[in-house]
């Protein structure tokens, strides 16, 4: 394993300097899960305050586009691509994010925060029928572009 690049000799915290590195399409996957009851997955479509996955959609593209507010050493990246998607399965919703740019980093944080703010939205709107909502598994499924290469998960 290769040290970590967010630190500098004496152990503090830095931001990369990317402006050496070459600019290559990059694209990033990741994924996350909200376990809903029964009960609240029945009650979706009713809900007062508007399609919770529709909502969570829109919320995880915003937060993309602003993960470098968000988390401090991440480099403001012009997106080229951020898409969030959600499938309701029997224990609850599946999310799935895509982000992808043209630049010299890549955009895993981006399709994380997606996913993430998008699991956190979907918590939002269904607490008021159910406080144990879980969020879990929250990855990345893969990666392309760049130096460290490819990157698949398996399993």
């Amino acid at each position: 394993m290769s040290k970590l690049s967010h630190f500098n000799e004496a152990g503090e915290a830095r931001m990369v300097d990317v402006s050496a590195k070459t600019s290559t399409r990059r694209e990033a996957e990741a994924s996350a899960f909200v376990a809903l009851s029964a009960e609240v997955l029945a009650a979706l479509p009713n809900n007062p305050k508007g399609n919770p996955m529709e909502i969570a959609r829109f919320a995880g593209i915003q937060a993309a586009k602003r993960t470098s507010e968000l988390i401090p050493l991440c480099h403001p990246l012009p997106l080229t691509f951020i898409d969030v998607t959600m499938k309701i399965t029997a224990e609850g919703i599946a999310i799935r994010s895509t982000a992808a740019t043209t630049g010299p980093t890549g955009v895993e944080m981006e399709a994380l925060t997606a996913a993430s703010v998008a699991a956190l939205t979907i918590y939002d709107m269904c607490k008021a029928l159910d406080k144990s909502i879980v969020i879990r598994e929250v990855r990345l499924e893969r990666k392309s572009g760049g130096k460290s290469g490819d990157y698949q998960r398996i399993g």
